[in-house]
């Protein structure tokens, strides 16, 4: 069930026609979401709340490797998408391999682009065409003290020899 929720680029740009003809809008959010914590969970419920359907942008391990560094993903992407198709809130996932997620923007064409307030609204890739095309632009306050760069911190210094 979990994997029917993994879509490649051209079954999202199929499903996401379908859900606008249906009168739903669509909310785009993306990243690595590495180790899924309560941060990410939180984060993905608020961003459902803004819309009817939640699609998620997924970096593929490669994208994630060049974000984060060598070390990373901890967990492979594969099992990243299993783990965010699981969630009840999010209604699909697809991979992106691009530098940012604004191929997969322009090719889904979302109501409402969200991310968290780490970011300015003039920041976030997409926003401009998500807002030239009569959608809109939100920030999602984040969980304090929750990161995936924090647990790896915490394990790397528990299990220090």
């Amino acid at each position: 069930m979990t994997e029917s929720k993994i879509l490649t680029r051209e079954q999202a740009v199929e499903q996401a026609k379908t859900w606008h003809a249906e009168g739903q809008r669509i909310v785009f959010t993306n990243g690595c979401f590495d180790i899924l914590h309560l941060g990410h969970v939180d984060y993905l419920e608020k961003a459902r709340q803004a819309g009817d359907r939640l699609l998620l942008g997924l970096n593929t391990d490669a994208s994630v490797s060049r974000i984060k560094g060598p070390l990373r993903p901890v967990v492979n992407e594969y099992a990243r998408a299993r783990l965010m198709a699981s969630l009840s809130f999010v209604d699909a996932v697809v991979l992106f391999d691009e530098p940012t997620p604004l191929e997969l923007i322009q090719a889904v064409q979302p109501d409402v682009l969200v991310k968290g307030d780490d970011y300015a609204v003039t920041d976030i890739v997409g926003a401009d065409f998500v807002l030239q095309n009569g959608g809109r632009v939100q920030t999602i306050p984040l969980v304090a003290g929750y990161s995936t760069t924090a647990i790896i911190g915490k394990i790397r210094e528990a299990y220090a020899e």
